[in-house]
C-alpha cells in the first residue's frame, strides 16, 4: 500500500448504496461495504470508511477522516467548520434535494408554524429544528426522536422529518405545514487535509469523477449517418454541449455525427432524425461526462 493515504468516509444507511454505485460509475469499486465498516475499494490511496451521514461532518472537523459524503442537514445540525468541496445531485431515492418538513396529523386544527407556540415538537434534528423556531420567534419545545418520527406524530404536536417524495408522509395521514431546511448531498473536507497537497488532489479527482458521472447518468451518446444534403436541416434539430461531431464517410456523399443528449430528448430526436432522412443510428450509454 502506498504511504500516502486518504481516508475518505462513506455514508452507512440511507445513502449507502446510491453512494457506493455512484462510486462505481465513477470508476471506484468498493467491496464488502455490507459487512464491514471498513470495506474494500481499488484504489490503494484511499481507505474507506463507513459512517452514518449524521456523524460524518463531525469527524471531518476533528480530523479523525479526511474527506466524506454526508448531507447539507447534518453539517448545519452539527454547526461543522469544515471545507465544502462540492455539492452531489443525488440521494437515496431520486436526483432530487431531501426535505426537512414540518408535519402534523390530517386531523390535527393545527395550520400554520405559529399556532404551535408552546407545544412539543420530536425530530432528529434537533439544532436546526431549534433554529427555524428561534428565527420565527415561536416558543416550542423540542424533542429528540430516536427514529421513527413519522409515528409518534399523533404523541407529540408536530413533526420536523425528512422527505424526497412526501410518499411516506401521506401514507402515515400527516399533513406538511412548512419547509424547514432542504438539503443536498454534499463532499466535505477536513480544512488541515485540503491544505495538503496529496490529500487536496486526491480529493479534487475524485470530486471530478463523481460530479462526471451525475452528469452522465441522465445523459446518452447518438450516433448516426446522414447525406450532406441533409447536413444543414439535421445540426438545426440537435441540442449539444457546444456542437456536435462531423465525420466524414467513405462514401463521400455521406457524413457520420456524433452528439450528447438528455435521455429525455433522445426518446423524442430519434424518430424525428429517422424521419428525416438519418439511417444507422445508435445510441448508447455514457459513463462520465465532465465539463
Amino acid at each position: 500500500m502506498s504511504g500516502k493515504i486518504l481516508k475518505l468516509g462513506i455514508p452507512a444507511g440511507s445513502l449507502q448504496k446510491a453512494t457506493i454505485e455512484l462510486f462505481g460509475k465513477a470508476g471506484f469499486h468498493i467491496t464488502d461495504s455490507k459487512r464491514s465498516y471498513r470495506p474494500g475499494i481499488d484504489d490503494e490511496q484511499i481507505q474507506p470508511v463507513m459512517l452514518r451521514a449524521q456523524e460524518m461532518s463531525r469527524y471531518i472537523e476533528d480530523g479523525v477522516i479526511d474527506a466524506g459524503i454526508t448531507g447539507y442537514d447534518w453539517i448545519m445540525e452539527n454547526g461543522s467548520d469544515v471545507v465544502e468541496v462540492c455539492e452531489l445531485a443525488y440521494s437515496k431515492n431520486t436526483g432530487n434535494p431531501a426535505r426537512w418538513v414540518l408535519a402534523v396529523p390530517d386531523e390535527s386544527e393545527v395550520k400554520s408554524a405559529k399556532e404551535l407556540a408552546g407545544g412539543l415538537v420530536a425530530t432528529e434534528l434537533v439544532n436546526v429544528t431549534k433554529k427555524y423556531f428561534a428565527d420565527k420567534k415561536i416558543d416550542v419545545k423540542i424533542e429528540f426522536s430516536w427514529g421513527a418520527t413519522e409515528v409518534k406524530a399523533r404523541l407529540v404536536d408536530a413533526i420536523v422529518e425528512l422527505t424526497e417524495t412526501g410518499t411516506s408522509l401521506r401514507a402515515n395521514g400527516l399533513r406538511i405545514l412548512d419547509t424547514v431546511i432542504i438539503s443536498t448531498t454534499r463532499f466535505i473536507a477536513n480544512k488541515a487535509a485540503w491544505e495538503d497537497k496529496f490529500k487536496r488532489e486526491k480529493i479534487e479527482n475524485i470530486s471530478i469523477l463523481l460530479n462526471a458521472a451525475i452528469e452522465a447518468a441522465s445523459k446518452v451518446g447518438l450516433k448516426m449517418n446522414i447525406r450532406k444534403d441533409n447536413l444543414d436541416s439535421i445540426l438545426k434539430m440537435l441540442p449539444a454541449e457546444k456542437s456536435p461531431t462531423v465525420s466524414s464517410l467513405a462514401d463521400s456523399d455521406y457524413v457520420a455525427i456524433e452528439v450528447i443528449v438528455e435521455d429525455k430528448v433522445e426518446r423524442l430526436l430519434v424518430p424525428a432524425l429517422k424521419r428525416a432522412g438519418a439511417s444507422g443510428i445508435i445510441t448508447y450509454p455514457l459513463n462520465k461526462v465532465i465539463h
